[in-house]
């Protein structure tokens, strides 16, 4: 049996959304990396951009540990191998430290990490000191061992900050409040780290900004190894090669989804939907999720790649669409300023971008391959003339239950699917 492996962690959170969790996250990541040390850097829940920039951060590939989506023994498994390895780990949390179900707390509780939380002080003086005791208490089995101030005025706020302080609750430090080291957002949350043309000046000015109040590691976790031995996943996709969109229209796409169909025997070609006029060879095509709508010019221009992907579902390949992916192969998309484009045309479909949120939510749907598991997140309305194969269900009974759409081997969803929550359905929408 593997023995428990021992490493330094963090689970940086905060009293709600907002705060400027990924900053500190990245800053600390950037602190300890300068210093030579080997930091792996994980995002609680389902998202994107945030994994973008921390990697950026910590110069290690970002994983998603989520209880839901994932289940407790990918968890425990991606955190056991990064206690192998790593000097440190930090893991973001998602929202609020106790919002959603399962939440930061669940997560930070099962695998007992020692919770940072990481308050916005920019317009608050003693009250800091009550927000950090609250979330201190109000669960016994969550350990609150230290609390960050960010977007703090100066030293003197910053003491004032500290004394409000209950006894026993630690200060860890603070970043200042200038806007050279904030991270540019959109409508779907922070900029993707290609995006940001001075993000490395960016994350190294956080990094000096910290202001530490101790520059040792946090205290070793122990970290078990899996309760079960598991088999090693068979080679359903051995010998098919998979061509997958890349570019800054197509990235949402989490990195264990690619690892997966590696360790099922896949080939991973890449191409980029803004720039290449044809496919490169392959079995199968996967077309994530990310922000089509703010290229539809280009995507509209380049006839030859729609053409080229309407052959290969004419040949009956397979062919999986998440969110972008999906609006992509509509008749057309237009963005919120009311631009049209003609999209593929795969899809009997019209998509609009919308001012607001149109759906977030967590889901799980039952196809003909097996039960996936994902999430949505999205802006757009779509206008769809064909019937759903099937609906996803919200876990936490929520109304939102998104439509997946079958066409041949298409399969195509706003949902944005978690491979590892079923490896052999996975197989089954990519095999040939």
């Amino acid at each position: 049996m593997s023995a428990v492996r021992h490493c330094p962690a963090l689970f940086i959170t905060a009293p709600a959304s907002g705060q400027g969790k990924t900053t500190v996250t990245a800053a600390l990541a950037r602190y300890h990396r300068n210093r030579g040390r080997h930091v792996c850097v994980f995002k609680t829940g389902p998202d994107f951009l945030d994994p973008m920039i921390l990697e950026r951060a910590s110069g290690t590939p970002v994983y998603q540990l989520d209880l839901w989506m994932g289940g407790e023994e990918h968890c425990r498994h991606l955190l056991y191998e990064a206690a192998g390895e790593a000097d440190l780990i930090l893991i973001e949390g998602v929202m609020g430290l106790f919002d959603g179900k399962p939440s930061s707390a669940d997560l930070a509780a099962l695998f007992d990490i020692p919770v940072l939380a990481v308050i916005d002080a920019s317009a608050m003086a003693q009250t800091f000191g009550a927000v950090a005791l609250g979330l201190a208490r109000y669960r016994d089995d969550v350990r609150v061992t230290g609390v960050f101030a960010n977007r703090v005025a100066g030293e003197r706020h910053y003491k004032m900050l500290a004394e409000s302080l209950s006894q026993g609750m630690p200060s860890f430090g603070w970043l200042p409040r200038t806007p050279d080291i904030a991270l540019p957002n959109r409508h779907l949350g922070l900029m993707q780290a290609g995006e940001i043309g001075d993000l490395e000046a960016r994350l190294e000015r956080a990094a000096s900004a910290i202001n530490m109040a101790d520059d040792n590691l946090p205290e070793a976790v122990a970290f078990a190894p899996l309760t079960a031995t598991t088999a090693p996943l068979p080679h359903l996709l051995a010998g098919v090669r998979v061509a997958v969109a890349r570019d800054h229209a197509f990235s949402f796409v989490y990195r264990a989804n690619l690892d997966l169909l590696h360790e099922l025997g896949a080939e991973l070609v890449f191409f980029s939907p803004l720039k290449d006029t044809a496919l490169p060879l392959a079995d199968s095509l996967y077309l994530p999720g990310g922000y089509p709508e703010l290229y539809i010019d280009v995507l509209s221009n380049n006839r030859a790649l729609a053409d080229a992907i309407r052959v290969h579902h004419d040949a009956g390949k397979p062919l999986v669409a998440e969110c972008g992916g999906m609006l992509y192969l509509c008749q057309s998309l237009t963005d919120a300023e009311g631009k049209r484009g003609a999209m593929v045309g795969l899809l009997p479909g019209e998509a609009t971008m919308q001012k607001r949120l149109t759906a977030l939510a967590l889901q799980s749907v039952e196809i003909p391959e097996g039960g996936l598991r994902g999430h949505t997140f999205h802006h757009s309305r779509l206008e769809m003339d064909m019937a759903p194969s099937a609906r996803g269900v919200c876990p936490n009974s929520g109304p939102t239950a998104e439509a997946v759409y079958r066409q041949h081997r298409l399969a195509a969803s706003y949902i944005h699917w978690y491979f590892p929550s079923n490896p052999v359905a996975c197989a089954r929408l990519f095999q040939p």
